[in-house]
């Protein structure tokens, strides 16, 4: 089948187009025909695997030395199942699916850069919500979940002011939608040209990060949640961090290992389902141009996802 294998950390050349064996499906997996994937930030930041000495090392015990352990990377899944392994129940030959390779920080698979992959079963996949394509679905569990991830930190009460700054993100997106979904204020903070896109999804108040003294427009927040963590800072972000209510909380996607729960995946179908939160695409990619797809999501302004059609 045809691939894309990161031969080794580094620059975008590094990621080459392959062929590789077909995976077999074990008894409790299923084999899916992938439709399409997403280029995530996590994904070009394993790619690159320039992180400080300590992570680095931290990342490469997980990952692998000096190339990733599976060359293929990509962890989200949109497609069709084409076998099962006799232990399967939940899926049937030609079942439309997405997926994302991580149940639990010890349990995660990559190589959805590809024709194929191979998913237990009862890991986060399930049926595709039938109102979304599979470009559609490609962008929903990995911001969707991490999202998820950041606003379970909170209790949320109806009309609680809340900050996100990196709104317009993969993860932004989606939190925006979900906070307030919870019936909280929102105030996004991203650049000007991606105010009319937040303010769609359901984003009260805006703070465009890249005007001067942008930070004497913070008020008071119960929670700032920044979906961008260590990898972009401003006086701005710095400010933010202290512009909280008495009991106020600030949550970095930074702070911990994500977690991604199989719950977590299910409410987002369903939500998808009920067209309480949709799927922002920023741009789609042929698997062909996987390296172009990285260097565009390595500028960091991309908005929403970055799909890729294989």
């Amino acid at each position: 089948m045809k691939a894309i294998e990161c031969l080794k950390y580094g620059e975008v050349e590094n990621l080459v187009l392959s062929n590789v064996k077909k995976p077999t499906a074990k008894a409790n997996e299923v084999l899916i025909k992938i439709h399409a994937t997403s280029v995530t930030t996590s994904d070009v930041l394993i790619r690159r695997m320039n992180e400080p000495f300590i992570p680095k090392l931290i990342l490469q015990l997980i990952f692998g030395f000096g190339r990733p352990r599976n060359p293929v990377l990509g962890m989200v899944t949109a497609g069709v199942v084409e076998r099962k392994g006799k232990d399967v129940t939940l899926f049937e030959i030609g079942d439309e699916v997405f997926a994302y390779g991580s149940i639990s920080p010890t349990k995660r698979r990559f190589g959805s850069y590809a024709e194929y992959i191979c998913l237990p079963e009862d890991w986060n996949l399930a049926l595709k919500p039938v109102n979304l394509s599979f470009e559609e679905a490609a962008a929903i569990p990995y911001g969707g979940l991490l999202a998820s991830h950041l606003l379970k930190k909170t209790s949320i009460n109806k009309d609680d002011k809340i900050l996100i700054y990196g709104a317009s993100g993969s993860i932004g997106t989606l939190a925006i939608q979900l906070a307030k979904h919870m019936d909280a204020h929102v105030t996004s903070v991203c650049s000007g040209r991606n105010f009319e896109l937040v303010t769609s999804l359901g984003s009260d108040k805006l703070i465009d990060y890249t005007i001067e003294n942008a930070e004497k427009q913070l008020e008071t927040y119960k929670y700032v949640i920044d979906t961008v963590g260590n990898s972009k800072s401003s006086t701005l972000k710095e400010q933010s961090k202290k512009a909280l209510t008495s009991n106020g909380k600030y949550i970095s996607i930074d702070h911990g290992t994500p977690l991604t729960p199989k719950e977590a995946f299910l409410n987002l179908k369903s939500l998808v389902e009920q067209e309480k939160i949709i799927p922002v695409i920023d741009s789609i990619y042929p698997l062909e141009k996987m390296a172009e797809a990285h260097k565009y999501v390595e500028m960091g302004h991309k908005r929403g996802n970055v799909v890729i059609t294989i």
